[in-house]
């Protein structure tokens, strides 16, 4: 099915307050079930939701956004049962709505609409052509569900328990600051250098990307380990909350980098040689060797 960019986001809008209601019943529906639990059920029903949607629409980018809503849906959450009766529950919620922001209009400026599918899933549609659905529900649906309602733990206690921020959770605070600047700066960076046709083919390396191939993965790995230092000041017993952000690491390390500089490294033919000259996150001059030429 082709639709515009306008019909895609109304598409896109009307799946997502459904998918968010869908939620929110599901909530409801298991008072007895700890919070955590609850919010795991609702989650899940939200995501098989989009997934049906995905199916429908016969496009895996209807779950794109998720990402980036989820957060904003969880937080408004909390602060609807918990309040916002506290400088840390003000902070997180204030962060995870910019966060939001920044994340969805980020995606849709550049989002083709419905008739555009990301080249990861076109790849696991040829891989996997008999088990496409399969593995869009786990590998594209599901497994990103997980990690980001992992992520998100650290917001349950950062803002249920009422507490005075001490250094530690101010650190946290400007950290996540600093992130949603970082992503921020990369995207616009990123989009400046693809908006001259003499660019395509080259190698983005001005700004954050001069000694980074991917600050704006910096900025997002950063907003997570910045709303766990909040959820580590409100009491060292949620040391383990760090499992989100611990988790979403590894993934974009082992993962997502890797993807993205493997297909660089055919598109691109000088791409070999800027790995060379730049670290994969940390924007950080790399000191190469000299040639024994």
């Amino acid at each position: 099915m082709q639709f515009d960019k306008s019909a895609s986001i109304f598409i896109q809008i009307t799946a997502y307050s459904l998918a968010t209601l869908i939620a929110l019943i599901t909530w409801n529906f298991l008072p007895e079930m700890e919070d955590l639990w609850r919010l795991a059920a609702a989650d899940v029903a939200a995501t098989v939701f989009i997934f049906l949607c995905s199916m429908i629409f016969n496009n895996s980018s209807m779950y794109d956004p998720y990402w980036s809503i989820k957060p904003a849906v969880i937080v408004g959450g909390y602060a609807f049962i918990f309040g916002l009766g506290s400088i840390a529950s003000i902070a997180l919620f204030a962060l995870m709505m910019l966060y939001n922001l920044r994340l969805t209009t980020n995606f849709f400026r550049d989002w083709g609409g419905l008739k555009h599918e990301d080249w990861r899933y076109r790849n696991f549609r040829n891989q996997f052509p008999k088990a496409y659905w399969a593995v869009s529900f786990s590998g594209i649906h599901f497994f990103p569900t997980v990690m980001v309602y992992l992520a998100c733990i650290p917001l349950y206690f950062g803002m249920k328990q009422s507490f005075e921020m001490s250094w530690l959770g101010w650190l946290g605070i400007l950290v996540t600051i600093a992130a949603i600047l970082i992503a921020y700066m990369a995207d616009e960076q990123m989009r400046g250098f693809r908006s001259h046709p003499d660019n395509k083919g080259k190698n983005m390396n001005v700004g954050l990307w001069k000694h980074s191939r991917h600050p704006n993965y910096l900025g997002e790995l950063l907003t997570w380990w910045g709303i766990y230092l909040v959820a580590l000041d409100a009491s060292s017993d949620y040391w383990w909350t760090g499992v989100g952000a611990l988790a979403i690491t590894v993934m974009f390390v082992f993962i997502s980098i890797p993807l993205m500089d493997n297909r660089s490294l055919k598109r691109r033919p000088n791409f070999e040689e800027h790995m060379k000259r730049t670290r994969a996150i940390l924007p950080i001059p790399v000191k190469l060797k000299a040639s024994s030429d």
